[in-house]
């Protein structure tokens, strides 16, 4: 439901979920009718939604290669898993390119896991941001993994 002032509400069973610029049938306690003007917010550097992550897979003769962009959590799980059936289904080496992943959780270092450990070749994670570089040595996971610094391909 959305509200005169675009304000949205949605009703979960037998009860109502407002968002925090709802107002309740009635007004609140103590208005006298007029509604205040709200006051502008600006999120703080932990209020902001983070890029929703992404899993392409990119198929080649000689290679296959994953890119994973913005946040590698849970909500990717069923993404990563069909990416490593199909790395696996490739039989060639793979390559997975880290360099636009915002945040990654256990999901994105268990994918990370499970294709290094279900693949015959060495998995090669390119362009690793420092927060996935320090999963990766917490975690030992790297440690099954091949990090290339700088990919010199032609």
């Amino acid at each position: 439901m959305t509200g005169a002032a675009g304000s949205a509400a949605t009703r979960t069973g037998g009860s109502i979920v407002r968002d925090g610029n709802s107002t309740p049938p009635g007004g609140l306690a103590g208005d006298q009718g007029a509604e205040a003007p709200a006051a502008p917010t600006v999120p703080g550097p932990g209020d902001a939604a983070g890029e929703p992550g992404s899993v392409h897979v990119i198929l080649s003769p000689d290679r296959t290669t994953i890119v994973l962009s913005g946040e590698v959590d849970a909500d990717l799980g069923p993404d990563l898993a069909q990416a490593t059936t199909d790395a696996e289904q490739a039989g060639v080496p793979i390559e997975i390119d880290a360099h636009h992943v915002t945040f990654m959780d256990s999901s994105g270092v268990a994918f990370l896991a499970r294709l290094a450990r279900r693949t015959p070749h060495r998995v090669r994670l390119l362009h690793v941001p420092p927060t996935v570089q320090f999963l990766l040595e917490v975690t030992r996971i790297g440690e099954l993994l091949d990090v290339v610094e700088d990919d010199h391909r032609a």
